[in-house]
């Protein structure tokens, strides 16, 4: 079963989905961009994240990473998830994680330039 690809601004997501997308991305999200071909047929940079129900491809610049994890007190002044978020998120999302393998696999498919979005 194919799941349904949603493309949103990070800024849209849900509060629940922003948590996820922390705890898969404990080190920030900039290393973690990919690039793909949007339906207009323009290149767009995307963090791409898997739920359950759904894989997202939450669209963010370089510039634009860097600047969610500055601006967030969730992250300490090294990028990095502050342990004590973590660990709260953590336990709010217990039943979530995917682990850095499966992180890579969904940048792949994500990579796939027969699948235009």
């Amino acid at each position: 079963m194919n799941k349904p690809r949603v493309v949103k601004d990070y800024e849209k997501l849900d509060e629940s989905i922003l948590e996820q997308i922390k705890l898969n991305y404990p080190r920030g999200f900039e290393r973690n961009l990919i690039t793909f071909k949007n339906a207009a047929g323009k290149f767009v940079s995307a963090l791409p994240f898997e739920t359950e129900e759904k894989y997202y491809l939450v669209r963010m610049t370089q510039a634009e990473a860097q600047d969610i994890i500055d601006d967030d007190d969730d992250y300490d002044e090294d990028g990095n998830l502050r342990d004590d978020v973590k660990e709260e998120y953590e336990e709010k999302h217990d039943d979530i994680s995917i682990d850095d393998e499966e992180v890579q696999e969904i940048a792949d498919n994500a990579n796939d330039p027969t699948d235009d979005l």
